[in-house]
C-alpha cells in the first residue's frame, strides 16, 4: 500500500508542460510606421491645416500687393470697365481676388500638407506608387487656371453676344469677380480629379476594367459636373471643362492599365 501511494503522489506532483504563451498584440503595422490613436490624428491634422491656413495668409498678403494689377488682368476680357454699386464693392473684390491669388500661390504648400497627412496612412509600396504623382498635382491644378484665363475672353464673348439693343455691355463688378474667381478655382481644383482616379486605384478602390467598362457613365457624369461647375452660363465654358476633364480621364485610364491595376 506503501508503495502504492507513492506512486500516485509522484503522479499527482508531476509538472505538466507550459501551455505556450501567446504573444501580445502587435502595437505596429506589417510594414514600418507608428500606430497613431485618434487624439495623435486630430491633433496632425490640426497642426497641417494651421501650415495650410497659414501658407494661404501669406499668399494672400502677396496677393493684396498685386490686386490692383490683378484686377486689370482680370477685367480685361469684360472690357476693361465694370460697374461699382456699392460703397464696400471693391474692398471686397479686392479681398477676394486676393484670397484666391493667396489659394493660387500656396497650392503646393497646401498639397504638401495633404500628402503629409494623407502618407502615414498607406504602406510602403502604395507610397512609392503615388509619391510621383504629387508635383503633377500642382502641375494640373496650374494648368487649370490657365485654361480658365484662356476660356474666360471667348465665354465673356458668348455671354455678351446676347447683350444686344436695350442691353449694354457694362457688367456689375461684384458678380462678374464671382465669375471669374469662381471659374479659376473650378477649373484649377476640377484638374486634381486624375491624381484622386490614380490614388484610388493604387489602393485598389478602383480598376482600369472597370472604369473602362463604365466609360459612357463617366462621359455623362463629366458633362453634367462641367455644366453645374461653370458658373457663368455660357456653353463655352462647361464645354471647354468637359473635354479636358474626359481628355485626362482616358490618360488617367491608360496610365492605370500600364500601371497592372
Amino acid at each position: 500500500m506503501t508503495d502504492a501511494d507513492a506512486l500516485r503522489e509522484g503522479a499527482v506532483q508531476e509538472p505538466r508542460p507550459a501551455s505556450p504563451e501567446l504573444p501580445p498584440p502587435s502595437t505596429t503595422p506589417a510594414e514600418d510606421g507608428k500606430v497613431m490613436s485618434l487624439v495623435d490624428h486630430l491633433t496632425e491634422l490640426r497642426n497641417r491645416m494651421f501650415k495650410a491656413l497659414l501658407a494661404v495668409g501669406v499668399g494672400s498678403v502677396i496677393g493684396f500687393v498685386l490686386s490692383e494689377r490683378i484686377i486689370v488682368a482680370l477685367a480685361a476680357p469684360a472690357g476693361g470697365k465694370l460697374l461699382n454699386l456699392g460703397p464696400g464693392d471693391a474692398f471686397a473684390i479686392t479681398l477676394r481676388v486676393s484670397i484666391v491669388t493667396g489659394i493660387v500661390i500656396a497650392m503646393p504648400i497646401l498639397l504638401y500638407q495633404l500628402w503629409a497627412f494623407v502618407a502615414p496612412g498607406l504602406t510602403k509600396k502604395e507610397r512609392r506608387s503615388i509619391a510621383p504623382w504629387i508635383p503633377l498635382a500642382l502641375l494640373f491644378f496650374a494648368f487649370g487656371v490657365g485654361l480658365a484665363y484662356f476660356v474666360l475672353p471667348y465665354a465673356m464673348a458668348f455671354l455678351y453676344s446676347f447683350a444686344t439693343g436695350t442691353f449694354e455691355n457694362v457688367p456689375a463688378a461684384g458678380p462678374y469677380f464671382d465669375f471669374v474667381t469662381t471659374l479659376f478655382l473650378g477649373f484649377g481644383i476640377v484638374m486634381e480629379f486624375p491624381i484622386i482616379l490614380y490614388a484610388l486605384s493604387r489602393v485598389n478602390i478602383v480598376t482600369s476594367t472597370a472604369l473602362a467598362a463604365s466609360r459612357r457613365y463617366v462621359f455623362l457624369g463629366i458633362v453634367i459636373f462641367a455644366t453645374i461647375a461653370t458658373p457663368g452660363g455660357d456653353l463655352v465654358s462647361p464645354a471647354v471643362l468637359a473635354g479636358t476633364m474626359y481628355a485626362l480621364f482616358e490618360v488617367t485610364l491608360f496610365a492605370i492599365r500600364r500601371s497592372g491595376h
